[in-house]
């Protein structure tokens, strides 16, 4: 018999950085573009009204957080092992996984979409490394923005590193010229500033500037970079699982479409995000001009906005 459906989904969401129950079905369609997983039962199974009944949706949801176990294995374990058999198989922190579960009880994930439908999403995030033991390369992070409930919009970063997983939490504020976040390790010392333009509907990319010490050196430098946050279209278990360092010459557009975006022109991207973070490299001061975030929001926007429609589209005829 199904038990603890409810939580159990709250922990798959709390894994997958999915901030809506929209976002915990895009991530069952990826698994299996037939499942019958959908958003209207999805709030009924998430606030405990309901349980799904049919074993095929299991066998999705196995696929989903990548286990090795059979799909009525998660209906019918304790929580608790399948809190524990998921930190073991993601290496991931407990105390903050369940830090998360408790976070994402008020309100449910589809009250917080409907409360702040622009930013909301989980973003993927490519900056220049600060390590001097990777210098020249770029480093992809996670991160991710919910309302949680009357206390405003929670923001979270993270990054795969080879010493550990970081992650830093704060509160996200928008004034009307720029997005600040002060994002600090809940169980560390680690502390990072950012400062963004000011988003627009749809939020399709995030860009500006990320300022703090250097993590894996020997001494703590100072450092501040440009960092691009492309909104993908739902939560993606590869951007929370693969290394951050992306390889020397990586393509940043063929590291987005491996998560889930669709990409029509891969130069193209590559090209405009590449710009953006090279920016000025002559002077001491390193300002972003607008017209080079405009390019970012002309090249992100309609991939978006396509993506939306698609979406859509695909809803209405199920």
């Amino acid at each position: 018999m199904a038990r603890d459906i409810d939580r159990k989904l709250r922990v798959t969401a709390a894994l997958l950085g999915a901030v809506t129950a929209k976002d915990l079905a895009a991530a069952f369609r990826r698994a299996n573009p037939a499942t019958s997983f959908d958003v209207e039962r999805a709030h009924k199974w998430i606030q405990g009204r309901a349980r799904p009944r049919e074993l095929r949706l299991y066998e999705d949801w196995a696929k989903v957080v990548d286990l090795d176990r059979p799909g009525a294995w998660i209906a019918d374990c304790e929580l608790d092992d399948f809190i524990g058999v998921i930190c073991a198989r993601h290496n991931c922190d407990r105390d903050m996984l369940e830090r998360r579960l408790e976070s994402s009880r008020r309100p449910t994930a589809g009250q917080r979409q409907e409360r702040n439908p622009a930013l909301a999403g989980t973003y993927a995030c490519y900056s220049h490394a600060w390590s001097p033991y990777f210098r020249g390369q770029l480093i992809r992070g996670e991160f991710s923005i919910a309302q949680q409930g009357s206390q405003g919009l929670l923001a979270c970063y993270s990054e795969r590193l080879p010493t550990s997983r970081l992650h830093l939490e704060g509160r996200l504020e928008v004034t009307g010229r720029a997005m600040h976040l002060d994002l600090r390790e809940t169980d560390g010392n680690a502390h990072m500033l950012f400062c963004l333009f000011s988003p627009t509907p749809p939020a399709s990319v995030l860009a500006g500037f990320m300022c703090g010490a250097t993590i894996i050196d020997p001494d703590a430098q100072p450092s501040v970079t440009r960092i691009v946050m492309v909104r993908l279209p739902g939560p993606s278990m590869r951007l929370r699982s693969a290394d951050a360092y992306l390889p020397p010459q990586a393509s940043v557009a063929a590291d987005l479409a491996s998560l889930g975006l669709p990409i029509p022109n891969l130069a193209a991207v590559d090209h405009g995000v590449g710009g953006f973070l090279a920016g000025n490299q002559n002077s001491g001061l390193n300002q972003v001009d607008p017209h080079s975030y405009r390019t970012l929001i002309d090249l992100f926007n309609p991939i978006w906005l396509a993506g939306a429609t698609a979406m859509r589209g695909r809803v209405g005829e199920a």
